[in-house]
């Protein structure tokens, strides 16, 4: 898809920092605010069975595609390259993206016939409740989608391209969108949708997220003391 250098410029070069920036101050605000809202708003006491199977095929699918993202956008080139070529990097994000993201999908598309299928757990939903599963749900069928067009062109080529531009985001490159200029569709849109997910996280149950990366810490604080007072023994 391509687009006039200004709208590439704006939806690839400014509108994520719109969003990011809206993600983190949005958060922190919501959180000083209205922190008996942060929460995932569990509805589990509704209708337990269909909530468990569809949030366990979700949570563990999206997971290995979120830490998969992490892994091979984020590396450092001269790492990736030591390891593997172009092709083998593009070939692994393929073979573990793939069958994670359908994992998701799954467990996602039985979340939302639960959520809209029963009607007490629709008269409890909100409106962004459904809204943002909706969403997370087209973001994983575009993320699954690439794979076939990646195995179009092995080489490596595109795949560098995304890591590129992505690390760009990262380390504040000024003519980061040009990169994007003239990709495949369903790049552009995967890259966008993932950017306005973050940018209505603050505003919906999505926002429970940081509370998962922030339990990381419990990993590494020191053991909890207890003393028990104990009462004297007289003989």
């Amino acid at each position: 898809m391509t687009l006039s250098p200004a709208w590439n410029q704006f939806l690839f070069g400014i509108y994520p920092y719109i969003c990011l920036a809206v993600l983190l101050l949005g958060s922190l605000i919501r959180y000083d605010r209205e922190p008996y809202s942060w929460k995932s708003d569990s509805s589990q006491v509704l209708r337990a069975q269909t909530l468990r199977w569809g949030s366990n095929l979700f949570h563990y699918g999206v997971l290995v595609v979120v830490l998969g993202h992490f892994a091979g956008f984020l590396m450092p080139e001269s790492l990736v390259l030591w390891l593997m070529s172009p092709g083998q990097h593009q070939l692994l994000a393929m073979a573990v993206g793939g069958p994670a993201g359908v994992v998701a999908i799954i467990g996602l598309s039985l979340l939302i016939w639960r959520r809209i299928g029963d009607p007490r757990v629709r008269r409890n939903s909100r409106k962004w409740d459904i809204s943002i599963v909706v969403m997370l749900w087209f973001q994983l069928l575009l993320g699954v989608a690439t794979v076939p067009m990646s195995a179009q062109h092995m080489d490596g080529a595109m795949f560098e391209r995304l890591v590129a531009y992505v690390q760009g985001v990262v380390l504040f490159h000024g003519d980061n969108a040009a990169i994007l200029q003239g990709t495949p569709w369903v790049y552009q849109l995967h890259i966008l949708l993932g950017f306005t997910i973050f940018l209505v996280s603050p505003f919906t149950r999505m926002v429970h997220i940081w509370s998962g990366v922030g339990s990381l810490a419990y990993l590494f604080r020191p053991y909890q003391l207890v003393r028990t007072r104990k009462r004297a023994v007289h003989s």
